[in-house]
């Protein structure tokens, strides 16, 4: 008979990962000098909250067809690759924030893919993108939304990890090569949905 798992591993464990990534970066990825080293507070994220709720109020008043099937779908809106990266180990250095917006999808048609939104996040001690639009005073944000397969109501960060663990779609398989942080709802703020070594909860 198999020995039952100890639940107090999984955090050694999970850090240890954790740990593995920063070393990771640090040698295989060379800094350049476009990056911000300055860590992500809890109050940046809920910025980033702000600006991804502005930028889905925008697209459903510029589509009121996807309004009327999307509006009161959303499941979470998250922070993904290198800078969720960077707010859980620190070193990773920040170009850009990506932020993806996660919806119950619909039975009459999927979340449009189309190509990414950008804004301003503004000024910050992050500063700017050398590369960035001149009218940005901060660092690109970065906006995509998708729909997974889950419905309204359900826990998003077992929805979240379904989705990445399943890899159905080339967007999950790219999101899971990094890591992904909630950043709404607020009561999930700063939660750390990927990566993560718990199996995913089946439908």
């Amino acid at each position: 008979m198999g020995k039952t798992p100890n639940p107090s591993n999984a955090r050694p464990i999970a850090l240890t990962y954790r740990l593995f990534l920063s070393i990771a970066w640090d040698i295989f990825i060379p800094m350049d000098s476009d990056r911000s080293l300055e860590r992500i507070t809890r109050a940046d994220l809920k910025r980033l909250a702000r600006i991804a709720e502005e930028d889905r109020t925008e697209f459903f008043a510029r589509h009121p067809e996807f309004a009327i099937l999307y509006a009161r779908r959303l499941l979470c809106t998250a922070l993904a690759e290198e800078s969720a990266l960077h707010y859980l180990n620190g070193v990773t250095g920040i170009r850009e924030f990506s932020v993806w917006s996660f919806y119950a999808e619909h039975p009459e048609a999927p979340f449009p893919v189309h190509r990414p939104a950008r804004t301003d996040f503004g000024k910050s001690r992050f500063g700017r993108a050398p590369d960035g639009p001149e009218a940005y005073a901060g660092r690109p944000v970065e906006l995509q939304g998708r729909s997974i397969d889950a419905t309204p109501g359900d826990d998003p960060v077992e929805a979240l990890q379904r989705y990445l663990k399943t890899g159905a779609t080339r967007s999950a398989r790219e999101l899971a090569h990094k890591a992904v942080v909630l950043i709404a709802p607020d009561t999930l703020l700063g939660v750390e949905v990927w990566p993560t070594l718990a199996l995913a909860s089946p439908r």
